[in-house]
Formats: structure tokens, C-alpha cells, sequence
């Protein structure tokens, strides 16, 4: 059976991150799904285990100085290639593994699909299937040689495989000497928060310009605390300073796919759309009723957000209870 090669990602904690179990999914409608683990010393063990336990058939583990940048992780991955000789080697659209899985693709010279929402396989061999024009189409890529390389969107594919026994192995990686940068200092910042991260979450309430202010930003907040959502904005909501770009959904921000996608005063540009119209639902409130985001809601209200949302938020608690 062909291989398909997962670069899977390694939190500080040593846990796997939260896109794993999409990924291994997505590989495995191409081949057998092969995780590779690129990571301290201190972290493989754990990490093997939980590749096994979220459907790796293998495990592939090669330690890593967390102080050097990309270099050594595309190293590791030249080795996992020519070890297994792959039809796909896939990572999440992450900021980390998509740099390392353009480097890969450089320096093998092989073909390259980024933020894919989607991976498959015909009668040729594999295909990736893209978003487009912000959601405007749907393009199918396939590659005419070598195995495809590529980077899946976070919340793009869902799904749980069953639990494999751990079969690991270490990789014998030999240093390519390409200069990487190294970090020699950093300050850890710690922001505590109940909610998802925004990137890979199931489901995200964003608000835009027509929330009005800073201060009543909180209104969005509010109706995330209680879905248990990740909290989104446009770039206006960003531009205007009513929250930090981190929060920024579009085309210059986080490309999100989750299941619920709740747009509060958002008129729906074309590059806010581009990073959230693969959601599986969306739902839209605003004033306007020409307003480009009812193209795309599944649901729509016309009206002001400060009299529907409280509603919404009411209604919500009073079902918990």
C-alpha cells in the first residue's frame, strides 16, 4: 500500500497538536498514514504514543534542537522521504510547518499544494482539492511527478481514525549544513483563556466594524463564552483597534474551516471571506440586508446585533439550564 508521510506538530507541553487527528485522517484516504515527529528528546516518546493512538500505522521520531529554526525539521523530512518513499507528504497550513514543507519542496524539487482543504486520490494518483478566489471555486490540483507535497487547513477535514499499536522508529538523519537561524533568546508570554484557539477551532463568532467600539467588542466575547467558541474579527474590527490581530480572519489573517462560523456586523468582503467560507455553516446578523455575507450564510438575520445577539445569548443559557 502507498505511504502517506504526516509531519505532525510537537507542543512546548510535549503533547501533539490539536490538528493531528485531521491530518492522519486526510492521509489516510491516500495511503497509509505515517507519522513523522521531529521534536526534543524529551517529547518523542509521548508523541509517538499519541500518533499511534490517533491512527498512525508508524511512527517516525528524530530529535530536533528546539533552538534552530526549520533547518533540521526539512532535514528530518528528506530523510522520512527517502526512507519511505511516500505519494504525499502532508502538515498543517501552519505557520512552522508550512515554512518547512516549502523548504522540503524546494530542496527536492517537488511538487507543492499550500492551505488545501482537502486531500484524495484517483485512478492517477493524488489530488488536492483547493479553495479559490475566496471561496469562489473549488479547484482540484493534482501533481505529474514526484509524491506531493502539501499543507491542509486547520478544521478543513474532520474525523477520528481508530487507535494503531505504537510501531516507532528512530530515523537516521543526516545534517544537510543549510544555514537556519537559530533562537538565542525569548520572553514567554502567557495569556491564560477559556477558549479554543482561534486556528483548527470547531467553532469561531467574529465580529467586524458594525460591533462599534472596543468596549462593546465584549458583546462577540460574550456569545463565544457561551457556543464555547474561539473568537474571530475582520480587518476592519482589527484596523479600528478593537481587538489584536491575532484574532484577524481573511486572506492577510487566520483561514479558519470550522463547523459553526457566527459573523456579527461583518459586511463580508471578498478577503474576509476568503478565510472562512469553507465553514460548514455560517450564520450572519447584520443591519444591512445587502450585505455581501448573506451570500454565503446558511442563515441570516436582518437587524441590529445589540437587540439579536442579547436574545441569542439569553436563549442559549436558558437551554443549558
Amino acid at each position: 500500500m502507498s505511504v502517506a508521510l504526516v509531519l505532525l506538530e510537537v507542543l512546548p507541553s510535549g503533547a501533539l497538536a490539536a490538528s493531528s487527528a485531521g491530518l492522519l485522517t486526510a492521509a489516510a484516504g491516500v495511503g497509509e498514514p505515517v507519522a513523522v515527529i521531529a521534536a526534543p528528546a524529551a517529547a518523542l516518546d509521548r508523541a509517538a504514543a499519541e500518533a499511534a493512538e490517533l491512527g498512525a500505522v508508524r511512527v517516525l521520531t528524530a530529535e530536533t534542537d528546539p533552538e534552530m529554526l526549520t533547518g533540521p525539521v526539512v532535514d528530518v523530512l528528506a530523510a522520512a522521504v527517502a526512507a519511505e518513499g511516500p505519494e504525499l507528504v502532508l502538515a498543517s497550513h501552519a505557520i512552522e510547518a508550512r515554512d518547512a514543507l516549502a523548504r522540503l519542496a524546494a530542496r527536492l524539487r517537488l511538487p507543492l499544494a499550500a492551505d488545501v482543504i482537502g486531500i484524495a486520490r484517483d485512478d492517477l494518483g493524488v489530488v488536492a482539492h483547493h479553495s479559490a478566489f475566496g471561496g469562489a471555486f473549488t479547484v482540484d490540483g493534482a501533481p505529474t511527478f514526484g509524491p506531493l507535497v502539501a499543507t491542509l487547513r486547520p478544521g478543513a477535514v474532520e474525523g477520528r481514525l481508530d487507535p494503531r499499536p505504537l510501531v516507532a522508529r528512530g530515523l537516521e538523519v543526516p545534517a544537510s549544513a543549510m544555514p537556519c537561524a537559530r533562537v538565542e533568546a525569548f520572553t514567554e508570554t502567557v495569556a491564560p483563556s477559556t477558549r479554543p484557539e482561534l486556528r483548527g477551532a470547531a467553532a469561531v463568532v467574529a465580529g467586524g466594524r458594525g460591533v462599534g467600539s472596543k468596549e462593546d467588542f465584549a458583546l462577540v466575547e460574550r456569545l463565544a463564552d457561551a457556543l464555547g467558541a474561539a473568537v474571530g474579527a475582520s480587518r476592519a474590527a482589527v484596523d479600528a483597534g478593537y481587538v489584536p490581530a491575532t484574532a484577524q480572519v481573511g486572506q492577510t489573517g487566520v483561514s479558519v474551516s470550522p463547523k459553526l462560523y457566527v459573523a456579527l456586523g461583518i459586511s463580508g468582503a471578498i478577503q474576509h471571506r476568503a478565510g472562512m467560507q469553507t465553514a460548514r455553516t455560517i450564520v450572519a446578523i447584520d443591519k444591512n440586508p445587502d450585505a455581501p455575507i448573506f451570500d454565503i450564510a446558511d442563515f441570516g438575520i436582518v437587524g441590529d446585533l445589540f437587540t439579536v445577539v442579547p436574545q441569542l445569548i439569553s436563549a442559549l443559557e436558558a437551554h443549558k439550564k
